[in-house]
């Protein structure tokens, strides 16, 4: 027997090293591990050999591979062995741990590792019945760590709490050497296994004893990282709060101090030290979570007295020169600033003030891997792979600090504004430093900033911090505190100030923006404020923000702003005389800033008169014979935007590019009137300015908007560019697309970045649209033109109300134009119809039926189709070689799909299926809208249209199955239950109840791994089974089929449901045996769904002594009572 066994071992040796050397093949590699593998399954020799590797007299990569077979055999093989194998195996195994390693210090680790694994799957099949006396021995009880879990079976929690309580203090005896300093980071290693799962009770014993020990320890350096990971997994448990009050120890003199000491002392770029920085700002994290959940609980737990020193520890972490850790520490700054009674004390109001000082310095994007301008860089080298990341990680970064920012100025007001109009001074007051422009992404000019320039990102941190400061003041002070003359000098400086950089300009636009609201204490100042907004024509972004800044403006102080309207009109018809003076952006942004004010006149006559006079340029030009040419016919479209000219040369002026913003103006404008015009908001207001036409029965008005009969002239034109717009899609239309502009209908980079969920680039050109070629362009505007018609049809129910729904045929040009050759439009084109919400009960048969039906039908045959061929693309990427880019094409279309489908849902959910009732929320006196049974009108009339109705269920179950588990989970919680319940009393073919049920239990084994689809969708199979099962028995034989169901149990569950014999008490216990019954059909996540299954069997039960029930004491007091 020895001598084949030796044979053997000599193969599987040369099998081991062949595939980890570096130059065996991989058909070699692949010979080996099959070889192997089939060894490890079919040989009876298994633990023969894994005893004869592991032996010290081979190499660790050897004996680690016996090890690897040893516990192999313990997983999938422990069930068919015999006792006697069993016992021969621990014993072999405890001589291992005892005699057959190297001297535990020399020994290599991932050896140690692999040893333990076998203990620890053993333990879990033996103890402690079959092994009890495993723990008595602490050699045994410290290798049960591995990778820090220890023991997953609950069998033998009490037993091993039991043991850690009773030997909790013999591994720090020897913390104390130094000598045995790898000694104590293995029993801390170990430690910290338990801690993660024993009751926290055996943690805080003995007065945290145990902790004060871990704070201790946090100065040695050779056990700092191991006792403060420790440290980290006692404060982050969770548990009832008197039971982690015993945590408030931390706070004492002692350990509070070591905490400040370890948080505070210096260290370079040492990966150890740097790791262990990590673990403690965590654990200063965590206690900041317990302290906030303490105090003011129930229990009385009083704020610290150390609390000034614990912060400051936190401090040290905020201030440091790592990205990661600043980021770490501000979540708990909120937590603490938003604290009812911390936020109140003394010394966190005085860490605000600290905490707003040194938020100048971290909001400064700087620390850049790529860079050496910083302390920080280092830092970010060892955290981010790239710049990419650490920009990604800096802007979340920065929002948090923004909410921890407002929530300091709620507390330190004044001083907030104080250290905000400092910063704002001293940039005003600095020297523009550009640095280097010349990067290799950069396009920036020279003698300009870049989105990187260190005044650059100053200003840029300056402006946010400004932002969240007075964004916050104006809310929480009252008038007559608002420190008035401060802010009007502070504005003053802002708008003097002048430069020519367009980086900076954009701050000192935010800037006015933010401190707009000193003007309306001193109105006379608000000409030089308006008249600030830079008009240059090179500098695209720029013009937006000035564009966006003036709407925001007169958006939020319409009232403030209505005095200056006749001034401001008058300015802008003189720059509108010229065309050199302003882009069609901007005039359409003057032209809705001028709208917003006009709001405020509440005349109706005299609104629509300005907005008949306003669009006139625009009606003029939208109406014309050219342009309902242009608009009517493809070709036509396409010839007059230079669709189908041939551009040679990228330097070419772009002859036809007067004509594409032609078009873009019309549209922009007219959608700014859609969006901006509108009648008061006070319904007498409303009223006296002749905006109310009448009422419907229930007494509320109805309005008329001024811009309503501006408008409906322009609505044909509008259907008709729509209408072309699908028909570009077709492939008559794509052939006439010359060879420069192929492929201006393919989705746009930002569109297909956002699908993916890639960062924009760190490096955002300031005026990169002044840089895109020629068929950049003709993209951008054919994707901006499509959407904005889409949003126009879309704002015009809101906007225009009964004006609009009651055109003659709406419905019949809305099919016609936005419903025509759908099939030809892909996926990234699609948009949702916003009509359905607005439309008056009025109208729901004549707009509705004849819209949703198609809709629906539509986007029923798309999402099968779709889905459909994503599996079959799925299934054939097994077999064929893609090429990267047409695995990145696949992954932007199907994740296209997913938003599809996703808006989809959003518009069934929308709906407003059911009536609303007002229930009041007792706990806190909130009033809230709860759907009814009871059906709204337009579920009424949905229900009415029956092929409308089965599209809706069609879709709304065919969805459980998708590759999405957010619509999984949104439709089985709220849509299909909603729908299905309406006809539950109606006679229900057998063939469509089966496809009902089905649906679902396809839903479960697509998703059921997935905690919340797995609940919603168990809910919901429930409720169709009690529902359906007493008349169609064809659920019962569909769940027979369910694979490993239990029979019997099946049996009294059905029989229960025929019955309806179970009382509310017991629905939690039905739903219960629900979910264990239809368990077979829940799919596995594609990690597990090939992974070999390891089966544990149950241990026999241990004695207990019953204990006496009430009944039988109190039958046995009677007698003495008597």
């Amino acid at each position: 027997m020895a001598e084949p066994i030796r044979a053997l071992c000599d193969e599987l040796i040369k099998a081991v090293n062949v595939m980890m050397e570096a130059e065996s093949s991989q058909t070699y590699r692949l010979e080996a591990l099959k070889f192997i593998e089939e060894f490890k399954e079919k040989s009876p020799f298994c633990v023969e050999c894994g005893l004869q590797l592991a032996e010290k007299s081979q190499t660790a990569v050897v004996r680690h591979f016996g090890l690897q077979i040893l516990e192999h055999v313990v997983k999938f093989k422990w069930n068919d062995m015999a006792p006697q194998e069993k016992l021969q195996l621990k014993n072999c195994t405890m001589g291992l741990l005892s005699g057959g390693t190297h001297p535990i210090l020399q020994e290599e680790c991932h050896v140690k590792d692999a040893l333990s694994r076998i203990v620890v799957e053993m333990i879990k099949r033996e103890w402690p019945q079959h092994w009890p006396d495993i723990l008595m021995c602490p050699q045994e009880a410290c290798v049960l760590r591995v990778n820090g879990v220890i023991l997953p079976s609950q069998r033998g929690t009490k037993s091993l709490s039991q043991t850690f309580t009773l030997n909790i203090k013999l591994p720090f005896f020897s913390l104390q050497a130094k000598a045995h300093w790898r000694v104590g980071v293995a029993t801390l290693n170990t430690l910290a296994g338990y801690i993660d799962w024993v009751a926290l009770v055996y943690i805080t014993n003995d007065n945290c004893h145990l902790l004060e020990i871990l704070c201790l320890l946090l100065s040695e350096p050779e056990l700092q990282l191991e006792a403060a990971e420790c440290l980290l997994i006692a404060i982050s448990r969770k548990g009832k709060l008197e039971e982690r009050k015993p945590f408030m120890v931390l706070f004492d003199e002692v350990a509070m101090n070591y905490i400040l000491s370890a948080a505070q002392s210096s260290g370079g770029i040492v990966e150890r030290r740097y790791t262990f920085l990590k673990r403690l700002c965590q654990v200063l994290c965590a206690l900041g979570s317990q302290i906030c959940s303490l105090v003011g609980s129930d229990f009385e737990v009083q704020v610290p007295l150390n609390l000034d020193k614990y912060m400051e520890a936190l401090f040290a972490f905020t201030t440091h020169p790592s990205q990661l850790l600043r980021s770490s520490t501000q979540m708990t700054w909120g937590n603490l600033f938003r604290h009812d009674i911390l936020s109140k004390d003394t010394v966190v109001g005085q860490m605000a003030i600290k905490y707003l000082r040194a938020a100048r310095i971290s909001l400064v994007k700087t620390g850049f891997p790529s860079k050496n301008d910083c302390p920080g860089c280092e830092f970010s080298r060892v955290d981010f792979d790239s710049d990419e990341d650490f920009n990604c990680s800096f802007n979340s970064f920065r929002a948090q600090q923004g909410e921890a920012v407002r929530l300091a100025c709620k507390i330190v007001p004044f001083e907030a504004f104080q250290i905000a109009r400092e910063w704002v001074q001293y940039q005003i007051c600095t020297p523009i430093d550009t640095g280097n422009t010349t990067c290799e992404y950069s396009k920036t000019e020279k003698g300009l900033c870049s989105a990187l320039s260190l005044t650059a990102v100053q200003w840029d941190a300056m402006t946010f911090f400004t932002e969240s400061v007075l964004g916050q003041l104006f809310k929480i002070l009252e008038k007559e505190k608002i420190p008035i003359d401060e802010g009007m000098e502070l504005l003053q400086m802002v708008v003097n100030y002048e430069t020519r950089d367009p980086l900076i300009l954009s701050c000192v636009l935010t800037i006015i923006s933010t401190l707009f609201p000193f003007v309306t204490h001193q109105p006379h100042f608000l000409p030089q404020v308006l008249f600030k907004a830079p008009r240059t024509r090179a500098v695209k972004n720029l013009r937006r923000h000035a564009c966006s800044s003036i709407i925001r403006i007169c958006r939020d102080y319409s009232d403030f702003m209505l005095p200056c309207f006749d001034m401001m009109y008058e300015h802008v018809k003189k720059l509108f005389s010229s065309e050199l003076l302003l882009t069609q952006m901007e005039k359409c942004a003057l032209m809705e800033a001028l709208i917003l004010i006009s709001n405020q006149f509440k005349d109706y006559n005299k609104q629509k008169a300005f907005l008949k006079e306003l669009m006139a340029p625009v009606t003029a030009q939208w109406l014309s014979e050219e342009m309902k040419s242009v608009l009517l016919d493809p070709a036509t479209f396409l010839a007059y935007v230079g669709a189908d000219q041939v551009i040679s040369d990228a330097d070419t002026e772009d002859q036809m590019g007067i004509n594409r913003s032609r078009i873009s103006f019309c549209v922009n404008t007219i959608l700014g009137v859609v969006k901006r015009a509108r009648w008061p908001a006070n319904p007498e207001e409303a009223k006296a300015g002749g905006f109310v036409v009448s009422t419907i029965s229930d007494g509320a008005p109805i309005y008329r908007n001024p811009c309503a009969e501006p408008l409906q002239a322009l609505l044909p034109n509008l259907f008709a560019l729509i209408r072309t717009q699908n028909n570009l899609f077709l492939p008559e239309n794509i052939n006439r697309l010359s060879k420069t502009f192929t492929r201006v209908y393919e989705i746009m980079d930002v569109e297909k970045n956002f699908a993916l969920g890639i960062p924009q680039p760190l490096l955002d050109a300031y005026d990169s649209s002044a840089y895109r070629n020629i068929a950049e362009r003709m993209q951008g505007f054919f994707s901006s033109l499509y959407d904005n018609c889409y949003h126009m049809l879309g704002n015009a129910g809101p906007c225009m109300q009964q004006d609009f729904y009651a055109i003659e045929g709406l419905a019949e040009q809305i099919v016609g134009s936005a419903f025509t050759h759908l099939d030809s439009v892909p996926d990234h084109r699609l948009r949702p119809l916003q009509l359905v919400m607005s439309c008056p009960h009025d109208y729901y048969d004549s707009l509705l039926n004849p819209l949703l039906g198609p809709l629906f039908t539509y986007l029923l045959q798309v999402t099968l189709t779709s889905y459909t061929i994503s599996g079959s693309m799925c299934a054939q990427e097994e077999d064929e070689a893609y090429e990267e880019n047409h695995v990145t094409q696949e992954v932007v279309e199907e994740q296209l799909l997913r938003l599809v489908t996703r808006e989809v849902m959003d518009l069934l959910s929308k709906l407003p299926l059911y009536e609303e009732m007002v229930s009041m929320e007792s706990s806190q006196g909130i009033q809230m809208n709860t759907p009814s049974d009871e059906l709204s009108e337009l579920g009424k009339c949905l229900l009415q249209s029956e092929d409308i109705y089965m599209t809706l269920l069609t879709i709304c179950f065919n969805s459980l199955s998708w590759k999405d588990t957010i619509n999984c989970q949104r439709c089985a919680s709220v849509l299909c239950w909603t729908l299905l319940k309406q006809v539950l009393g109606c006679n229900l073919l057998p063939d469509a109840v089966t496809w009902l049920y089905t649906s679902v239990l396809k839903g479960l084994q697509m998703h059921g791994q997935h905690e919340g689809c797995n609940a919603a969708l168990t809910q919901l199979a429930l409720l169709i089974y009690e529902s359906l099962r007493p008349r169609y028995s064809e659920l019962r034989f569909i769940m027979n089929q369910i694979p490993d169901i239990h029979v019997e149990a099946l049996e009294q569950f059905d029989q229960k449901t025929i019955q309806s014999t179970v009382s509310k008490a017991g629905e939690k216990k039905k739903r219960e045996q629900f979910k264990r019954l239809i368990a077979g059909t829940v799919g596995k996540p594609l990690g597990q769904q090939f992974k070999k299954e390891v089966h544990i069997r149950n241990l026999p039960s241990l004695f207990k002594k019953p204990k006496p029930t009430r009944d039988i004491l109190e039958n046995t007091d009677t007698p003495f009572e008597a």
